[in-house]
């Protein structure tokens, strides 16, 4: 079973990749054996973390295949309320996983700003997710190490950055790295060699990347059926707390 922990509902603004409504994602997942999918909003990355949160909560609404990820901001500025009042909100919503922009939303996740937010997503049990462009390996480490029990998942890893992702997880237990983008060559099968299965987690970056291009990295990887299932779902689900609908 694979669950995309990597994807987004909304219409991007910058290039085609269709209108981003329900259907479109419903239809592409089947399209691709894609049981669930951990969704966020592009209003909520390029716009308004707020309203975009909001609107998330009632376009999924009635999907179960569909788990809300909301999009997190620190606090100073009041946008999206008190840690514990976003938090609050996020767990009465159904919000299963918090993702962050900020290189986008400028301000520095690893810094003060932050560290409450943070500390409030590691006591209610909400994974942080975050893409490598966002912020450097070094901010990853400090955030995994001053919040131990907040698993942080990082995406889009990109080409060539093995070598400094190995480090962190070595040092740390609760950093994961998503699929999405991994373009290594044999990438995949070093990391579980190295790690184990379960410090990686199935994600397409759907819509703006080809879903083909993860489960295919996953589906033909050198990897035996348990290292498989454990990247497809398995871990994600342990790091949501739930179980597949």
């Amino acid at each position: 079973m694979l669950i995309d922990a990597d994807a987004m509902l909304g219409r991007y603004p910058r290039r085609d990749v269709g209108t981003g409504s329900i259907t479109e994602a419903l239809a592409r997942m089947d399209h691709y054996g894609i049981a669930e999918a951990v969704v966020s909003h592009t209003l909520s990355w390029l716009h308004d973390p707020a309203t975009g949160n909001r609107e998330l909560l009632d376009l999924v609404a009635g999907e179960p295949r569909l788990r809300p990820c909301w999009v997190m901001l620190p606090d100073t500025c009041g946008e999206t309320g008190t840690p514990a009042q976003f938090v609050a909100a996020a767990l009465e919503g159904g919000v299963c996983a918090v993702r962050a922009y900020p290189a986008d939303h400028g301000y520095d996740l690893a810094g003060r700003d932050a560290s409450t937010m943070l500390g409030a997503l590691a006591e209610a049990g909400l994974p942080l997710l975050v893409d490598a462009p966002q912020l450097g390996w070094p901010a990853v480490e400090a955030i995994a190490s001053a919040h131990p029990r907040l698993p942080v998942v990082v995406g889009a890893l990109g080409y060539r950055l093995l070598r400094q992702a190995a480090g962190v997880l070595a040092r740390t237990d609760n950093v994961y790295l998503g699929l999405a983008n991994l373009s290594s060559h044999c990438g995949l099968e070093w990391l579980v060699e190295r790690y184990g299965e379960r410090r990686v987690v199935f994600g397409t970056g759907a819509p703006l990347r080809d879903p083909a291009e993860a489960v295919t990295r996953l589906l033909w990887a050198e990897l035996d059926d348990g290292a498989v299932a454990a990247i497809g779902s398995g871990t994600l689900l342990g790091l949501l707390r739930l179980e597949a609908a």
